[in-house]
């Protein structure tokens, strides 16, 4: 486990612990709060008791050089504070990313679980591992069994039903669906805006994501407009569907099930679906066993694991995650004027692209080419052309179609570039995606940046230092550092042998004139 954070006391109860029982049998780790008013008072009565730890701050300072990056001392504790219940989630979470996730994943929190794979290897592939797929979660991980499971559908809907995971596998009464997705967080490549413009530091919201907070998966389901055809169509008023989960989630000292809703339109045209297969295998604990919700093209806060219940409803839903977060505001809003109504809620994903290798500050010897690779998304639709600057932006170069993978409609694209490099010394390398509607990204971070600091859809920008052995001066110190056991990187190491000879620079300054002129 990652040590805690600064400054975070061991936890301590505060009074008599309270008991909050689970809701249904084979459902270890589920609490139902949203049905039950009281119950959620009580929570929240035991919540007022503690003075938490503070959110660390993790934008004006240096983040920690650990992994987990963050721990979530609060999260843990909010979780201890309701008693029995849910004081193992946090250990049993982490146990299931241990058991499912690959050993070098990069953990940017650790409760709850958001990581990301390596850069390298999540673009080795056009459909993601699944213990390379990256996870937010939002809290901790229920331990449901398949046989116990079923959900509710419910609200504007002629015919409320209960569903068990064994009736929607009835091919006689739901056809099946397959189909490959990318699911993307909003806050991929969000340590760009930290690093450039810092803004709201909760650990939670706003984990510092790099480049691989996105995965692409073939998942098998039932698509949402057969079940709701199932349960009878919809009644006059319903627009928006409204999805719970199982974890529990916290607010500013309030308790709930994680809910958030996508509008009808979405399920109407088979862009939602209720999957429990995940790349040919059951889902993962940690990706949402024994179902989940995955929305086509949204963002992944939508797309609700561990689902408990589907409530058809009038207007988007005034679930916290819905209502207040997940909002993208102007750059003239901040903490000193921010409200939930003054930014819009993100829902479709815009173009989006990374640079996955090089990395930022890579030190590359070359002999005038050096090979890129990464990814490109659009939730509109699909990325159709790749471009890569070797200057900043000023001169593109387009990916050959034959270096870009497979077109899915509601999947990213991986690509590889060859670019050509004459220059040496530090460059700034960006990519750009342009998607089939002709959407494309904007030019720098600040075009893009918000006070919650989510979709970075900028173009992407790394700066690698050039070393082109194709040049002849760079040749020879290249051999002489070799034949003396000297690397050239780092860079930034003293050389440790003369740059030249006495001999040698008497010659060149001759040619050159010399230091000073004559008169």
């Amino acid at each position: 486990m990652a040590p805690a954070e600064p400054y975070a006391l061991p936890f301590q109860q505060q009074g008599e612990v309270p008991n909050f029982p689970e809701e249904l049998p084979g459902w270890s780790g589920y609490v139902e709060w949203e049905k039950y008013p009281e119950k959620k008072k009580q929570a929240e009565d035991v919540l007022a008791k503690y003075d938490f730890p503070k959110p660390p701050e993790f934008q004006f300072l240096p983040l920690p050089d650990t992994n987990p990056i963050l721990e979530g001392v609060r999260w843990k504790y909010y979780h201890y504070a309701m008693g029995k219940t849910l004081k193992d989630i946090p250990d049993i979470s982490w146990k299931y990313v241990l058991k499912e996730k690959s050993p070098d994943m990069i953990h940017v929190l650790q409760f709850p679980y958001n990581g990301e794979p390596p850069r390298d290897r999540l673009v080795k592939n056009e459909i993601t591992t699944n213990t390379d797929h990256f996870v937010r979660n939002h809290g901790g991980i229920p331990e449901i069994n398949e046989e116990d499971y079923f959900f509710e559908v419910e609200g504007l809907v002629n015919t409320p039903k209960k569903i068990t995971l064994k009736e929607l596998k009835d091919e006689s009464l739901f056809p099946r669906m397959s189909t490959v997705v990318t699911l993307q967080c909003s806050g991929t490549r969000r340590i760009e805006q930290i690093h450039e413009y810092p803004g709201d530091g909760d650990e939670l919201i706003n984990a510092p994501w790099g480049e691989g907070a996105i995965g692409t998966a073939r998942y098998t389901g039932v698509s949402l407009k057969k079940v709701i055809k199932y349960c009878g169509g919809l009644r006059d008023g319903g627009k928006h569907l409204e999805f719970f989960g199982a974890d529990t989630y916290f607010k500013k000292g309030h308790i709930y099930n994680y809910g958030v809703s996508a509008p009808v339109r979405k399920m109407k045209v088979n862009e939602i679906m209720l999957a429990w297969e995940m790349n040919g295998e059951p889902l993962p604990r940690i990706h949402g066993y024994p179902l989940r919700v995955v929305v086509f093209g949204y963002i992944g806060a939508r797309s609700t694991k561990w689902l408990t219940r589907i409530n058809i409803i009038e207007n988007p839903s005034m679930a916290p995650v819905q209502m207040k977060e997940y909002i993208y505001y102007t750059p003239q809003i901040g903490k000193q004027n921010a409200t939930y109504s003054n930014g819009f809620s993100i829902q479709t994903m815009p173009v989006s692209s990374a640079i996955m290798t090089p990395i930022n500050h890579d030190q590359i010897i070359h002999d005038g080419r050096i090979k890129l690779t990464g990814w490109a998304y659009s939730g509109n639709g699909w990325p159709e052309r790749v471009e890569v600057s070797g200057d900043g932006g000023s001169i593109w170069y387009e990916v050959p179609y034959d270096k870009l993978s497979k077109k899915y409609f509601h999947g990213w694209r991986t690509w590889e570039f060859e670019m050509p490099v004459d220059a040496e010394g530090w460059l700034e390398f960006c990519v750009r995606c342009w998607d089939n509607a002709l959407n494309t990204q904007p030019t720098y971070v600040r075009s893009a940046w918000n006070w919650d600091l989510h979709v970075t859809s900028s173009c992407h920008r790394i700066k690698i230092y050039s070393i082109n052995k194709a040049k002849p001066e760079t040749a020879k110190r290249l051999t002489a550092m070799e034949s003396k056991g000297i690397p050239m990187v780092p860079i930034t190491h003293p050389l440790e042998i003369d740059l030249e000879t006495d001999e040698e620079y008497i010659e060149a300054m001759r040619k050159r004139g010399g230091r000073d002129p004559e008169e």
